[in-house]
């Protein structure tokens, strides 16, 4: 029977399998990888994963993107909301009161923290946080947007252990060009990037710095801002920032333009 196998093709010799995977090999009879074929393909992919890999990235950051618009969205609903239940005055930056600092995103106190001024009309507080920010949120539970505090919602200033009204609120009848007086926008400070949620325009000194109150301008070097008409749009003009301090951060304007009332 093994003499017939061997007839019929279906075993072969030791000698015909040596010839083939062995010294066959140098005369082209054996159909393997070369080791330069090998080099060749490895080198292929990656160039190829050089290539792809940062197109797949930006991908990502363009869907983080797009939740980021969807969240300021909402957030500039509410804070017109508010607006229309209060006889037209813009939601307060903040103030202090037994203890506990009443914000427009969080109130935060002894206990914790409970949703600010705008979460009657948000009830989410994951509303207040950029997909694309990972940086330190200090006592807040979701961060990465700032409020013009400068113009819109008004300032405080510590004295003596109290606080007294640096700037009120303003009404919207104010705002002069809504479309282009920023409300709220991606936010941070700083390298590595952290948070703050009160917007100040480059003139404002009320903190000492204005640059820890500036736009993150998260991206792919682009930053989302909502503006006081309701409209939600992404800018890539940075203005007064430090490349080498804070190579992310800046303005919407060299002056003020962008966020007062005029």
């Amino acid at each position: 029977m093994l003499a017939a196998g061997y007839a019929k093709g279906v075993f072969r010799a030791p000698a015909q399998d040596n010839f083939r995977n062995g010294r066959g090999a140098r005369f082209g009879i054996y159909r393997g990888f070369t080791l330069i074929e090998l080099l060749v393909v490895i080198a292929v992919i990656a160039i190829l994963a050089g290539i792809l890999v940062p197109v797949f990235a930006m991908a990502k950051e363009k869907a983080r993107q797009t939740k980021c618009v969807s969240n300021l969205k909402q957030i500039v609903l509410a804070w017109q909301l508010y607006a229309e239940d209060n006889s037209g005055r813009a939601c307060p930056s903040y103030y202090w009161r037994d203890g506990w600092m009443y914000s427009w995103d969080f109130t935060v106190g002894p206990s914790g923290w409970r949703y600010g001024l705008l979460g009657r009309y948000t009830k989410s507080g994951h509303l207040q946080q950029c997909p694309s920010f990972h940086g330190v949120s200090w006592d807040r539970p979701y961060t990465g947007y700032a409020y013009n505090a400068t113009y819109i919602g008004g300032d405080a200033n510590q004295v003596q252990d109290s606080f007294e009204v640096i700037t009120e609120p303003c009404f919207l009848n104010q705002i002069a060009q809504p479309g282009r007086t920023a409300v709220f926008a991606d936010a941070g400070f700083g390298n590595p990037v952290s948070a703050h949620n009160y917007l100040r325009a480059p003139s404002d000194r009320t903190t000492g710095n204005f640059t820890n109150a500036t736009v993150h301008f998260r991206h792919n070097g682009w930053a989302e801002v909502a503006y006081a008409d309701g409209s939600v749009r992404a800018t890539d003009v940075k203005c007064r920032y430090d490349p080498s301090d804070a190579p992310e951060c800046g303005t919407l304007s060299k002056d003020d333009s962008a966020y007062d009332l005029k």
